[in-house]
């Protein structure tokens, strides 16, 4: 999710084929191109967090501008809409609820856990409401007291796929022992829910890349247990740069090392690049996705923040990467065990309430 601009942070059967995809509204696919039925990576504010949303853009100015995208209400209509379009079936949306807890907020929220509650709770019931088309992921804090309570506030509840986890908004540093500490704790307590966990590993660091990467690998991914991990932006948090392909890099070589140990692991390929990237670049990224394997990567989009078209980015934006044929079947192809449909949603969670009371703190 990118959220701030001009900042340190980045601005946050062919026929029958064709036939299908006009019969249900969808642009039709390229002919060289597989359909992505699952974009991993999107996003929705809840009423509360929109609400909050002009005090939080006003607190952060001191690090730019808050992305438009961020700011102006979509609402699951929005979404669903852009899916069919693009002849999509399901997405993972991603709780906003981290943003009120952001140490970068100041003075804080008192009544940041609140919010952060009210974000999770109303992503989760997206669910409830179309159990065939989201999937939800809960947001959380890593380095807030909430943190955990929040996690085990969810347990048992299916309608819950996985946590999201965002390391800039939350001021994360992979090079302090007492955030890597909390983060694996953090780990550890989603691997016991058996959920997946979503994570926008890059820090604020100006200088984040191999580093960073080498001590996530070392010494927090381990506590997911074999859980699934997706690695937002590929490493990055949007765009192409020589921080992201650092980090990628650092995956590369520790893939290449020992490839079982990240039998688990996926990165999405959510706004990583666009039309005015530059080739060197371009050719640089699809080389780290040859060197990884291809099988690694998931079709996102962050959406809303590159344009609500989701056809138009899957169809030009997307091929813009210089990967074979083949290679984009594979990505495109791939659907992440974790963002599978529920046919139903179970009984026990059809009023998506959650495990227990919220933790108040």
């Amino acid at each position: 999710m990118r959220w701030i601009r001009k900042g340190f942070l980045p601005a946050f059967g062919l026929a029958s084929c064709a036939a299908a995809f006009a019969a249900a509204g969808a642009q039709p696919p390229s002919p060289r191109l597989v359909p992505v039925l699952v974009d991993h990576h999107v996003h929705l504010n809840a009423p509360a967090i929109q609400a909050f949303l002009p005090d939080f853009c006003k607190s952060v100015s001191r690090f730019g501008k808050c992305d438009p995208a961020l700011t102006t209400p979509h609402t699951p209509a929005d979404l669903l809409t852009a899916m069919d379009k693009a002849g999509i079936k399901r997405a993972l949306v991603l709780s906003t609820g981290y943003l009120a807890e952001s140490p970068m907020i100041d003075p804080p929220r008192a009544d940041a856990a609140s919010l952060m509650h009210a974000a999770n709770d109303w992503t989760v019931d997206l669910v409830r409401r179309h159990p065939a088309r989201f999937r939800a992921f809960i947001a959380v804090d890593p380095l807030r007291p909430t943190a955990l309570p929040e996690i085990a506030r969810w347990r048992g509840n299916a309608a819950v796929a996985g946590l999201k986890l965002h390391l800039t908004s939350s001021g994360v540093d992979l090079r302090r022992d007492k955030d890597v500490a909390a983060l694996g704790q953090v780990f550890a307590a989603a691997a016991r829910n058996h959920w997946a966990i979503l994570i926008h590993l890059r820090t604020q660091r100006a200088d984040y890349g191999a580093t960073d990467v080498r001590r996530f690998i070392k010494d927090v991914l381990p506590a997911a247990a074999g859980t699934p991990v997706q690695i937002a932006h590929a490493g990055g948090w949007g765009g192409v740069d020589k921080a992201t392909l650092s980090a990628l890099g650092a995956f590369a070589d520790a893939i290449e090392t020992n490839p079982e140990a990240f039998r688990q692991v996926w990165f999405d390929l959510s706004g990583v690049w666009t039309g005015k990237t530059p080739d060197a670049e371009k050719i640089a990224l699809a080389a780290l996705i040859r060197r990884v394997g291809p099988r690694h990567f998931l079709s996102g989009s962050d959406w809303p923040y590159n344009g609500t078209d989701l056809a138009d980015y899957y169809h030009r934006t997307y091929p813009q990467l210089p990967l074979t044929p083949k290679e984009w079947a594979v990505i495109r192809s791939n659907i992440a065990p974790y963002a599978r449909a529920l046919r139903r949603v179970p009984a026990c969670c059809r009023q998506i309430k959650p495990a227990g009371p919220p933790h108040q703190g």
